[in-house]
């Protein structure tokens, strides 16, 4: 049995070469992902373990949720040093001042820091063993007007020792000549560093002298990390962070672990729909290979196999094309991390693809997902091919049926599509994001389950409504067309499911995507009223010199500033909620359109008080005049009046709660914020295109700060929503390619198990070109079946993830026509191009030949 079978994988090693395609992406995908962040992960470990302090003494971290920042920079007092130096144990001691909230420009105001969403980190040079960098060209910076700049940014935007650089900081903007150029010793993360003598970074980045963001402190000999912490931390108390070099170094790649984590799931997602749509692949094709072995396996049980072997046999093969595919795929893997490791080094984060690490768990995942997946999808088939008797070696019968299965998958998919019916109505009347959520998950998984199962059971009527015209339009090639398509249900059906699978997810994410644009849009519409906004990217604060050059802008009537803070509000129902609310100038009637359920917007805003969304009010409690504990970075803590509810989530900016105050009560507790946003009108007499031109001149010289009216914040809000939709695009694109090797190995083992049945047609007179048509219009026809189901299941997905999104405020439902008939067309299109190579093949087979076929 064990020759039997090698014999079979070998002879059949061409038609495994698709399904095993489907294997090798997926094993690629999974094992360039784990490389990838195992190499990152190792990599930055080294740099954070390299450049740690022993000890690290910060100012007390607050348990406060800080998405978007206020541009409060926390500091302790440098004076703390002198403090340390005299604890037993320590050798020495530094400041840190630190800042990751500036800009660097040129002389021509353009932007010398990454543009890929890395910080431009401004600090103080104090080199030691430890430091990241080292001076490799010039001098140190020496007093006021001096910097370094690191190498890596200084050859990117060729910047040279001398040139005259604009650092934008928090207290203000300064000039600075680059004195020196600091080279990384190990990796760049991607940041650009600014280094300034410790007495100017300070005055400009902190605020005055006397301040630091932290104190290093280098342990004596003989004293270990953790001994020196505990000795410090009798000193001073608990009114510090103390973090020893490995805690330090952990909390980093904690922090990087996000990144991290964003790029292992993207790469998993492929993986996952990879090894999704690869399962109807190895299904649909070890199924026709047993078909067209009836009459061999059927021999084998003659000559004294029993079910068992037979079974055991045909896994086997499963095993070897999953053992083969998952070796390519995990040199695939390979070569993929070496990619990912060089576009990071576009993006600015210098990998070496010399210090790739390949651990343990990355071989042995991928040939448990490439043998797995296999092995699983050939169970089904194999259980089959067991049931072949030996009586079939005396036949030329196909052991694939349309009786009792199709019965029981009738059954089986009709209570799946019931109970996903169900969870998916359940999402729809749902009143809790968290309940709709999973209930959408669940009716997803078991909607789609039960269109896979009872998909061959649509075959028929649908295949006969999509293929209706094709004998009038094609004559008899278009009726045999049809009737090809409808001759095995099961395997039409398994064959679409690769497809149906990539297009049910683009169509619900398209149908999500354009209920979210066009609810910001009708929510931007409602609320914004304001002639332009000036902010950064993702709110992130700017000087307040930028709102005093648009004060001093000719032309500008109204400025309203909008500033946000972390905070921990006590509700009187016991929660403790931390979010992030926004600060308020007093006229913010003038450029917002805030409805009110009870108050206004003069009592929100009023010295004390606080607004907050009605529902979640309600949810928790709260009424009009309630005083709320409030908790602000930094150990403040405040009482305040609950001055007004609105009536819906209105500019909350997702933030949990939507609470809002005055700028006054602000910045009477944060008082170190810097505003986040700026909305403007014009003067009485001034045009709208007059006052941008006139705006964005004055803010030639801080290229983060953007100006923007209200189509240019709807276009934002649309660019940002794009980006999901793009990586929804590129699963599409791979399982349309997996897909469209499904059909490619379908068309072609069917025209191996129809090789007869060609012959004779082309005997008594079908030209080439009339049998290359049928096998094209079968594959379109089959091709379109799937865009059916998958679109008819993706509205369904996506109108009930809207459903979900109605309960975050975004109440807009929109079909998004234009991709649903692109997604049609293109179906078409796909099943074309499947059917190019199979429709060859069977237009060449020799005739006497095929007719002669066994």
């Amino acid at each position: 049995m064990l020759k039997a079978t090698l014999r079979s994988f070998l002879a059949h090693k061409g038609r495994l070469v698709l399904s095993g395609l489907a294997v090798v992406l997926s094993v690629a995908f999974v094992a360039g992902s784990l490389i990838f962040s195992d190499t990152v992960a190792r990599t930055f470990d080294r740099l954070f373990a390299s450049t740690s302090a022993d000890v690290r003494v910060s100012p007390k971290e607050d348990d406060f949720d800080e998405s978007i920042p206020s541009g409060d920079v926390r500091t302790l007092p440098a004076s703390l040093a002198s403090r340390i130096d005299r604890v037993d144990g320590v050798a020495a001691t530094h400041i840190d001042a630190e800042v990751e909230n500036i800009t660097v420009v040129d002389r021509h105001n353009d932007s010398v820091g990454p543009t890929t969403g890395a910080p431009t980190i401004a600090t103080n040079w104090a080199p030691t063993d430890r430091s990241p960098v080292r001076l490799t060209s010039g001098h140190a910076p020496r007093g006021d007007g001096q910097a370094l700049l690191d190498a890596d940014t200084a050859d990117k935007k060729h910047v040279r020792v001398g040139d005259q650089l604009t650092v934008l900081a928090g207290p203000g903007s300064f000039e600075v000549e680059i004195v020196g150029i600091a080279t990384f010793r190990t990796t760049n993360p991607g940041a650009a560093l600014v280094f300034l003598d410790t007495d100017t970074a300070q005055r400009r980045l902190l605020g005055g002298p006397g301040r630091a963001t932290s104190i290093s402190v280098d342990a004596a000999s003989g004293v270990s990390d953790a001994a020196l912490k505990r000795n410090i931390g009798q000193v001073l108390g608990s009114s510090y962070d103390l973090k020893t070099a490995d805690e330090d170094a952990k909390s980093a790649a904690e922090d990087l672990g996000g990144f991290l984590d964003i790029i292992k799931y993207v790469m998993l997602g492929f993986a996952g729909i990879a090894v999704l749509v690869g399962v109807f692949l190895i299904v649909n094709t070890f199924s026709m290979l047993i078909a067209q072995r009836t009459r061999e396996l059927g021999l084998l049980r003659a000559l004294g196999a029993d079910r068992r072997q037979v079974r055991r046999s045909v896994l086997t093969e499963a095993v070897l094309l999953g053992f083969v595919s998952s070796a390519v795929g995990l040199g695939l893997g390979i070569g993929l991390a070496a990619g990912l490791i060089k576009l990071m080094g576009v993006f600015g984060m210098n990998l070496k693809s010399t210090e790739m690490v390949v651990g343990w768990g990355t071989p042995v995942a991928a040939f448990v997902v490439g043998v797995g997946v296999t092995f699983v999808a050939a169970y089904l088939p194999s259980r089959r091919a067991a049931r072949v008797s030996p009586m079939a070696a005396l036949a030329d019968a196909e052991i694939a049926g349309v009786g009792r299965p199709l019965r029981v998958r009738a059954l089986v998919g009709g209570l799946l599509a019931a109970a996903g019916a169900a969870a998916l109505l359940g999402c729809a009347a749902a009143t809790r994001t968290a309940t709709a959520s999973s209930l959408l998950v669940l009716g997803i998984v078991l909607t789609l389950i039960a269109t896979v199962v009872a998909g061959p059971l649509l075959v028929r009527p649908v295949i006969r409504v999509l293929g209706a015209a094709f004998p009038a339009l094609f004559g008899s090639v278009g009726r045999m067309s049809q009737r090809n398509a409808l001759r095995n249900p099961r395997r039409t059906g398994a064959t679409a499911a690769a497809l149906m699978v990539g297009l049910a997810l683009v169509a619900g994410m398209s149908v999500a995507s354009a209920s979210m644009s066009t609810s910001f849009d009708d929510q931007i519409d409602e609320t914004l009223g304001a002639d332009f906004t000036v902010q950064n990217a993702n709110f992130v604060p700017f000087p307040q010199e930028v709102t005093e050059k648009i004060n001093d802008t000719d032309g500008v009537g109204l400025v309203v500033r909008q500033r946000f803070t972390a905070l921990a509000v006590r509700l009187p129902d016991g929660d403790r909620v931390r979010t992030t609310a926004a600060g308020w100038d007093a006229r913010l009637d003038d450029v917002a359109h805030v409805t009110y359920a009870q108050g206004t917007s003069a009592q929100a805003l009023a010295p004390g008080h606080i607004a907050l969304q009605k529902e979640f009010a309600d949810d928790h409690e709260v009424r009009m005049g309630s005083v709320l504990p409030v908790e602000f970075p930094g150990g403040r803590r405040a009482s305040l009046t609950v001055g007004a509810l609105t009536d819906r989530e209105t500019n909350d900016f997702g933030m949990r709660g939507g609470f809002f105050v005055g700028l006054s009560t602000l910045v009477t507790y944060v008082p170190g914020g810097q505003d986040s946003a700026v909305y403007v009108n014009a003067a009485s007499g001034t045009s709208a295109d007059t006052l941008r031109a006139r705006l964005e001149k004055s803010l030639d010289p801080y290229p983060q700060v953007q100006v923007r009216d209200l189509a240019d914040y709807k276009a934002l809000v649309h660019d940002q929503i794009a980006v999901l939709l793009y990586l929804v695009y590129a699963l599409l694109g791979l399982a349309i390619v997996i897909a469209v090797l499904g059909v490619v190995n379908t068309l072609a083992l069917s025209v191996v198990e129809r090789t007869r049945e060609i012959g004779l047609l082309r005997a008594i007179g079908l030209a080439r070109r009339q049998l290359r048509r049928m096998i094209r219009l079968e594959s379109v026809v089959i091709a379109v079946f799937g865009a059916v189901l998958g679109l008819a299941l993706g509205l369904v997905w996506g109108v009930a993830a809207q459903q979900v999104l109605a309960l975050e405020g975004m109440k807009a439902l929109a079909i998004p026509w234009p991709t649903i008939v692109a997604v049609v067309v293109g179906s078409v299109v796909v099943g074309l191009a499947a059917a190019l190579l199979p429709a060859l093949r069977a237009s060449r087979l020799n005739v006497l030949a095929a007719i002669a076929h066994e």
